[in-house]
């Protein structure tokens, strides 16, 4: 074999190596968009279902807007334990 192809096949497996890099790099940053998207969307979910459970029972019981207070803190506070559970989780798994 002589220098020139020997050189072009170490060529053609680099711009391979780097090719497969580069897709897995696309594949994390994508991952880790779902990731950021997944959290947020655990924690204004946990907020709006709490806010409209203390909404209901307010105008059960007539008690404006003390409910409503109290379960918007507990729906923040179990969407932030939430988020940190998710958080803890995705950490171990890498």
């Amino acid at each position: 074999m002589t220098i020139p192809e020997d050189f072009k096949t170490r060529l053609k497996i680099a711009k391979s190596k780097i090719k497969k890099q580069l897709d897995n790099d696309n594949e994390k940053r994508g991952s880790f968009m779902g990731s950021a998207f997944k959290l947020g969307t655990e924690l204004v979910a946990a907020v709006a279902v709490g806010t409209i459970i203390g909404f209901i029972l307010d105008t059960l019981f007539d008690t404006k807007p003390w409910l409503i207070i109290i379960f918007f803190f507990l729906g923040a506070a179990a969407g932030m334990l939430n988020v940190i559970r998710t958080a803890n989780k995705m950490q171990k798994e890498d």
